[in-house]
């Protein structure tokens, strides 16, 4: 799975940032945000060598930037070990897979259509909270805040990465939350950006929760959904796991689900959006929320629109930030492939 990143860039101000404090925690709830990510962590260690091999099949729903349901897929999951897992995922005109191999490998095969950002997203969606290494690393500052749109009788913890940039430590724009029900450590909701993911039918899987219905919405409009249709045992058959002689190798060495373990990129090259004169006249403003893939090579790949408040902004932004390029992202002294968020915010003066 490729790291996340996520960037904003302001054709004015940036909105107001969250600023609630959390509700009470229950009686039997630490009282500190990094002992209550402490207690519940246990029930969303799905890397745990402690698992026995087992098995996930889920059907999801793509929606297009309006919030309209457009294609359907089916997402399998495979897991043996920690490092030994592949996935599948099956739609119209496109089908993709991915093996995970003992000696660290990453291999692919592809057929069909690109991946579209929340398929990629898949494992991030369903197993969302942070990882054991992430939260032992000290690479987070943890808060007890409030989202403006969570329920009050949950309890949201939040983390924002933090990194060394040229000897001093720098914090991401972006937090995430992480909202918990205080009386049974259910993970209920993650804020990330601009996304709401939210859980239910939480079911126990060897000691861990697992949501068996998720829904993500962007600006209130719903933009994936999954149903989790089956989960069970496994017996491990090496050949589910082992990659076609066809099959591409996409990286030596697994990339982390957390964004201190890259490299940071830089922008050598970046266009600002032009404001259409159409949507000032129309007083069309809002945030466009883009997702791309950063290549290898640094350019803009796999550019989609997951918001925007009118199409004209959005072609304005993916004109302009499809001709961004990075200085490449490193994992280990290898290049890599980054997912990023981009939002650009368009703001008329009064």
């Amino acid at each position: 799975m490729r790291t996340l990143i996520a960037f904003t860039l302001l054709l004015a101000l940036l909105s107001p940032g969250f600023s609630q404090t959390a509700a009470n925690a229950g009686a039997g709830l630490p009282k500190g945000p990094s002992e209550i990510l402490a207690a519940a962590a246990p029930f969303y260690d799905f890397s745990s060598p402690e698992l026995k091999p087992w098995h996930l099949k889920a059907s999801y729903q793509l929606y297009d930037d309006q919030g309209k349901p457009t294609d359907q897929g089916v997402w399998e999951f495979w897991w043996m070990s920690p490092k030994v897992h592949r996935s599948t995922w099956t739609r119209s005109r496109a089908e993709h897979t991915e093996w995970s191999t003992a000696l660290g490998a990453l291999y692919r095969k592809d057929s069909g259509s690109p991946l579209r950002y929340f398929e990629r997203e898949m494992q991030r969606i369903l197993f969302p909270f942070p990882t054991r290494d992430a939260l032992k690393s000290g690479g987070m500052k943890l808060d007890l805040k409030m989202p403006p749109a969570a329920k009050p009788e949950l309890t949201c913890v939040s983390t924002t990465v933090q990194s060394l940039v040229d000897g001093k430590l720098q914090e991401s724009p972006n937090a995430t939350y992480y909202c918990l029900d205080p009386a049974t450590l259910e993970l209920r909701a993650v804020y990330d950006n601009q996304f709401k993911k939210e859980f239910s039918q939480l079911e126990n899987m060897q000691g861990r929760y697992l949501p068996r219905q998720v829904v993500v919405t962007v600006s209130e409009r719903k933009h994936f959904t999954v149903s989790v249709d089956t989960i069970e045992a496994l017996t491990p058959a090496e050949a589910i796991f082992n990659p076609p002689a066809d099959a591409t190798l996409k990286q030596k060495v697994p990339g982390s689900n957390d964004a201190q373990g890259v490299t940071s990129g830089l922008v050598v090259k970046r266009t600002k959006p032009a404001y259409p004169s159409k949507s000032r006249r129309r007083h069309e403003q809002g945030v466009v929320t883009l997702a791309d893939v950063i290549g290898k090579d640094g350019k803009i790949h796999d550019l989609e629109v997951l918001d925007s408040p009118s199409p004209l902004l959005a072609e304005s932004a993916v004109t302009a930030v499809s001709k961004w390029e990075y200085k490449p992202y490193f994992l280990n002294g290898e290049p890599v492939e980054v997912d990023s968020i981009v939002s650009v915010v368009y703001k008329l003066s009064r």
